[in-house]
């Protein structure tokens, strides 16, 4: 698959009240999952986007600093976008285990030269699990550098533009996206589970 992939790990997990990435999910740790996901993708290059580097960061994924003062995943996403070396970023965020290997590579066969893939529930978009064209950065620098740092401003303006495609999301495929922001969601998927 000739992309890149990042795995966005720069948040404070200020809700969760704890680092995010080390929380155990099905008795793995969330960077553990994630960084297999985008693995089994075969992207050509894997970036790992944080404030600093974590001490669990594998060999072989590659550090990417956000540039201070962190605006979280756009940061990282504009620091990606520019030391990648391919034509398109596929970004997935650190919180979302349920997402899978079949998902990530229906949406890196929807790509075409300068367009990524956006994927959206109802009116809602899901720029943590989408893949960005290297033609994105002018937008995504012009965000940094401005006042309204929200994904969804900046996706809305990359639809617009032209260099994102939307991918409607199906009602089977909404529980992909479901994240862990507080303990009290990975306390409801344990339960919902163990029923």
């Amino acid at each position: 698959m000739n992309i890149s992939a990042v795995l966005l790990a720069g948040g404070e997990s200020r809700r969760m009240g704890k680092d995010k990435a080390t929380l155990l999910f099905r008795g793995t740790p969330l960077w553990q999952i994630q960084l297999e996901l985008l693995r089994n993708v075969e992207p050509v290059e894997i970036f790992l986007s944080a404030r600093t580097s974590p001490v669990w960061r594998p060999a072989g994924v590659e550090f990417i600093a956000d540039d201070p003062p962190s605006r979280g995943p756009l940061s990282g996403l504009a620091a990606s976008l520019a030391q990648m070396r391919t034509k398109h970023l596929l970004a997935l965020a650190i919180d979302m285990p349920f997402m899978t290997q079949e998902y990530l590579k229906f949406l890196c066969d929807q790509i075409e030269p300068g367009r990524g893939v956006l994927p959206k529930i109802d009116k809602r978009a899901e720029p943590l699990a989408a893949i960005y064209p290297q033609e994105a950065a002018a937008e995504i620098g012009a965000a940094l550098s401005g006042a309204d740092f929200s994904l969804q401003t900046l996706t809305n303006c990359l639809v617009a533009a032209g260099k994102l495609q939307v991918m409607p999301v199906t009602s089977q495929e909404r529980k992909l996206f479901l994240n862990l922001n507080e303990s009290a969601d990975l306390r409801s998927i344990e339960s919902h589970n163990a029923l």
